[in-house]
């Protein structure tokens, strides 16, 4: 078994962003749901409806960018093997 401090910074980089982005969505979707039973509004709803897109919206982004800077990393990890 592969523990935290045998994973490269490479593995690093691109796990510490992705248990950030599903914490961030888990208690994004926790807090409407609390919210919006207490408060049941269709303008609140419909205000909910348009921040949990935008959250997603951006969390999409932030995933590309990981994906992104994965493809870097992992380059100039093999470039660094081959010489």
């Amino acid at each position: 078994m592969i523990g935290v401090f045998a994973m490269g910074i490479a593995e690093l980089l691109v796990l510490i962003p992705i248990v950030v982005i599903f914490g961030a969505m888990i208690l994004a979707v926790g807090a409407l749901l609390r919210g919006s039973r207490r408060h049941g509004g269709p303008e609140l709803r419909a205000e909910e409806t348009r921040t949990i897109q935008e959250i997603h919206s951006g969390l999409a982004r932030m995933e590309e960018r990981v994906e992104a800077l994965e493809t870097l990393l992992l380059d100039r990890e093999r470039k660094a093997e081959t010489r």
